[in-house]
């Protein structure tokens, strides 16, 4: 399939704890366009405390990154967002604009502790939206607060908050466990992205084209489309400003 869109990955290089290198960027949108990857929201962590580089730096080095990608003829094209740890003064950050949106959109990738209660869940996405923001529950699978229970996830669905999973984790990868969560994710049609959530090129490399195949083989053509291509082009098409 081509035209896919991965919406979170860590490919910027020397901002978090993805990509080291720019020669290690380039490599793995190169994975990324070798798997019918055409479009690339970069999205680096932040996390007070842990994750913390100045928002300068990142906005710097995706320029730089654009102008490498640009030169080396890889024909993707790289927007860029972040991966918002939750944080109590997340929604002040986000309107004072110290931390990028989805590409300048009202989309908003929000990554909780393994350990959230899910009362914590809920109340982030709620403080979200009611400000005029999406979220984007990254990488969903992992909060065994939120999956543990269905009507949860449905809960935080209905009040405007979407659910991202991770390609890895869709077909095996991760682990039996988190393959069956994934499977029982989709059937209930709960899921709005899948992405790569990609940190290197081997333990964590970019994987959409695999998913991509095992996707279609278990839901068909049509689902597959919109879960990589249309619903995440819908992010990009939403957008308010460029940051290229």
């Amino acid at each position: 399939m081509r035209g896919i869109v991965d919406i979170h990955c860590h490919i910027l290089p020397g901002v978090d704890d993805g990509a080291v290198t720019e020669r290690m960027a380039v490599e793995m949108i190169r994975m990324e366009k070798e798997q019918g990857v055409n479009r690339i929201i970069l999205t680096p962590h932040y996390r007070v405390g842990v994750f913390e580089t100045e928002q300068e730096v990142i906005t710097r080095r995706f320029k730089r990154l654009c102008e490498i990608n640009k030169k080396t003829k890889t024909g993707m094209e790289l927007y860029l967002g972040c991966e918002f740890h939750r944080a109590s003064a997340m929604t002040d950050k986000l309107q004072q604009g110290i931390r990028p949106t989805m590409d300048g959109s009202r989309y908003v990738l929000v990554e909780f502790s393994h350990r959230d209660e899910y009362v914590r869940i809920r109340k982030t996405v709620y403080e979200l939206i009611i400000k005029g923001w999406i979220p984007i529950i990254a990488h969903g699978e992992r909060y065994p607060s939120l999956m543990e229970n269905l009507d949860r996830i449905e809960e935080v669905l209905r009040l405007g908050a979407k659910l991202q999973i991770t390609a890895g984790a869709v077909y095996g990868q991760h682990g039996f466990r988190y393959k069956r969560i994934c499977k029982k994710l989709m059937s209930e049609d709960l899921v709005h992205f899948i992405a790569t959530d990609a940190h290197d090129l081997k333990n964590r490399a970019p994987d959409l084209g695999r998913c991509a195949e095992y996707i279609e083989r278990k839901k068909g053509p049509v689902y597959t489309r919109r879960i990589l291509v249309d619903n995440p082009g819908m992010i990009l098409a939403e957008r308010i400003k460029r940051y290229e």
